[in-house]
């Protein structure tokens, strides 16, 4: 991989400068690909004096990043002054996160860096600044969106362990029930199947596909929607010539030898996807965004604020996100 990746800074109360530390002093030891931070480099500058850790910040223009990478941690100002402390975000705080995320993507889309890698953010600082949107993914659409039109934005939770999919993301339970269609699951797992072939290099995509209700409806005397919405769109994909299977009972689809019969688990919320990959591989699970015209990938953890500032946070699922980017860089290219 030739562009280094843009890594944001995340909300800045929270741990995503912290472990943005930890990473960097780990470059060499882990072989991590070239990134460079958007953000405040005095603020980082002085977290790592809070932290206590030897990382130089280099305030740096993008050309620049690669080369200074090797000795310090390459910092490109998005203009945005950071005031927050360490669990406690303030004024600056949903503008300093909101800036980095704008400058990412573009810096992405006009071919100046490789891959968007997104810190965790605090959606109800957000929302208190009058964020309209309900998280990461959805706002990353609307920045990828071309003439007004908006791609659909699939969530994947990847680890080496599992790899899932929530049909319905950010919504209620109820909402998310409301908003399950043939249609959705469709569009979603042949978005799911494209991107396995094209930055993961599975050739023949193996799918399997959970049930809504208890025991995937137990024939209907648990509920229908197994038999009205959920079988259909595997019809549809299988007759697309889609290795698909399902639906399936989501409570016995995640034990060892159940993993081992396919790729991805394509599942209908995201409570019911997102169990069990944050309970086998929770330091290791890495947030991708699909359907988009870019790479991005992010850390599967929030924000952290109880323990942001104290050195004890664990690096491993930023670094996980970095590494992936770049293999799903170099796959891409």
């Amino acid at each position: 991989m030739t562009k280094p990746l843009a890594l944001t800074l995340g909300e800045p109360a929270g741990i995503g400068p912290d472990i943005t530390l930890q990473a960097w002093l780990r470059r060499n030891a882990l072989g991590l690909p070239a990134f460079y931070v958007l953000g405040d480099p005095a603020f980082l500058a002085q977290r790592a004096k809070l932290l206590d850790l030897p990382v130089p910040i280099a305030e740096v223009r993008l050309e620049q990043a690669p080369e200074a990478f090797a000795a310090a941690l390459p910092v490109v100002s998005t203009g945005h002054r950071v005031t927050a402390l360490p669990g406690r975000p303030d004024a600056t705080s949903a503008e300093a996160a909101i800036g980095a995320i704008r400058q990412a993507v573009a810096d992405v889309r006009a071919g100046r860096a490789g891959a968007v890698v997104t810190n965790p953010i605090a959606k109800a600082v957000l929302y208190r600044a009058g964020f309209s949107h309900p998280g990461h993914t959805e706002f990353l659409a609307e920045l990828a969106a071309d003439g007004g039109a908006l791609p659909q934005p699939v969530m994947m939770l990847w680890s080496p362990t599992l790899a899932v999919v929530p049909v319905t993301i950010h919504v209620s339970l109820r909402e998310a029930i409301e908003q399950l269609t043939s249609p959705l699951i469709t569009s979603t797992t042949r978005i799911v199947a494209a991107s396995l072939r094209r930055y993961f290099g599975v050739s023949r995509p193996r799918i399997a596909m959970s049930g809504l209700n208890p025991h995937a409806g137990e024939d209907g005397t648990m509920g229908t929607e197994e038999d009205t919405i959920i079988a259909p769109a595997i019809a549809t994909l299988r007759n697309a010539g889609l290795d698909v299977q399902g639906p399936l009972p989501a409570d016995t689809m995640f034990h060892d030898a159940a993993r081992k019969s396919y790729d991805c688990a394509v599942c209908m919320y995201h409570d019911q996807a997102l169990i069990p990959i944050k309970t086998l591989a929770f330091d290791e699970g890495v947030n991708v965004t699909l359907g988009l015209p870019f790479i991005r990938t992010s850390p599967d953890h929030g924000t952290a604020f109880g323990i942001a500032g104290k050195g004890t946070a664990n690096p491993a699922s930023l670094i996980a996100a970095l590494q992936l980017a770049a293999r799903m860089a170099s796959q891409s290219s």
